[in-house]
């Protein structure tokens, strides 16, 4: 696929990565120095950094705080050991890596806390960055933190990653497998669905099982939203949204963000790089068709899954752009996917 690099870039928003976790399991002296500029080693350079966001029309996005359980961290870390992990202090450092690529760039990036500061960034040529939690082992049970984090400009909180937590228990299982895979949400997990209506956070369903995507449904007053998961139907990943759920999606007017995850495109589950960019085409074609032109967008999962190699990383965003143009898409309907949904169902949920 030829790229046109004199046609203007698209801006694309996105509703997932995990820079932050990226730049916190890095050891060098600042890294965000490091992704500012761009130079960083072969190894460690993951997906993102602001010159391949520029070249890429990546506009902004939900930027995730992630705790990787401690047994996971031989496998980030080769050098560290599984130990007890402070939820609250690993959050509070990757909300620090945050600030500091605000205070950094120059006024290349600023954290948003409303969609006309989005829009504002995106007309600027300014990096919108909103605060997200994915799984919110930071948050007490009482919810007396949460009005920290707020302030702090969190405006999307998954409760739940794959493993139990204070608010429930997260979606897991193997390849093929259903969401239904265990309890839903705890008394303090609806407690958090209420707080979250009440401040106009958007909830994030996209690690939910589905116990706690029905009770979401149900208790929550806000548009169902998915930030970064994908058709069940395509790719049977516990992750993955079936029929059924994506019909409550329309129904609630909510929204899903496209994974880029091979593992979450391709029908035989496996992470192969070697997946044709046509396989997210099929992931959104579907989408269209379960929830509606409207309600449909990118959840890249940038540094937290491998992505197609034709992809590569967010520089190669406007080759899947060309792609949905070769698909039959019009030039209005890419900008709803690539940025408009967006902001409309988060203005929908935030109310400014």
């Amino acid at each position: 696929m030829t790229l046109n690099v004199h046609a203007p870039l698209q801006p694309v928003f996105d509703g997932h990565n995990d820079l932050l976790l990226r730049l916190w399991l890095n050891e060098s002296p600042d890294p965000v120095a490091q992704f500012l500029d761009g130079k960083t080693d072969e190894k460690s350079k993951g997906h993102l950094d602001l010159p391949r966001i520029k070249a890429g029309g990546f506009a902004g996005g939900l930027f995730a705080v992630f705790i990787p359980p401690a047994s996971y961290m031989p496998q980030l870390k080769p050098n560290a050991t599984p130990q007890p992990h402070d939820a609250l202090e690993i959050t509070h450092q990757q909300i620090n890596l945050l600030q500091r690529i605000e205070r950094q760039s120059a006024g290349r990036a600023k954290i948003c806390r409303t969609v006309n500061e989005i829009e504002s960034c995106i007309e600027q040529g300014v990096l919108a960055m909103v605060l997200h939690i994915e799984g919110a082992e930071a948050i007490d049970v009482s919810l007396g933190n949460l009005d920290e984090f707020y302030q702090l400009g969190l405006r999307s909180i998954g409760p739940l990653w794959n493993l139990p937590n204070q608010f429930g228990v997260g979606v897991t299982g193997d390849f093929p497998g259903s969401p239904d895979s265990g309890d839903g949400l705890t008394l303090a997990g609806l407690s958090l669905l209420r707080a979250c209506n009440r401040k106009k956070i958007l909830i994030d369903v996209s690690h939910m099982n589905e116990k706690a995507f029905w009770q979401t449904a149900r208790f929550s007053d806000a548009p169902l939203v998915a930030t970064h998961s994908n058709a069940h139907a395509l790719c049977a990943q516990p992750r993955n949204l079936t029929d059924r759920q994506l019909a409550a999606i329309a129904e609630s007017d909510g929204f899903v963000g496209v994974n880029f995850g091979n593992a979450f495109l391709r029908a035989d589950g496996k992470r192969d790089a070697d997946t044709p960019l046509e396989k997210i085409i099929q992931h959104i074609d579907y989408l269209l068709e379960k929830v509606g032109e409207d309600n449909v967008g990118l959840g890249s999962d940038f540094d937290g899954i491998s992505v197609p190699e034709a992809l590569g990383d967010v520089s190669g965003l406007p080759l899947l752009l060309q792609a949905m143009k070769q698909a039959g898409y019009n030039n209005a309907l890419i900008e709803k996917l690539a940025c408009r949904n967006w902001l409309k169902v988060l203005k929908q949920t935030w109310g400014v």
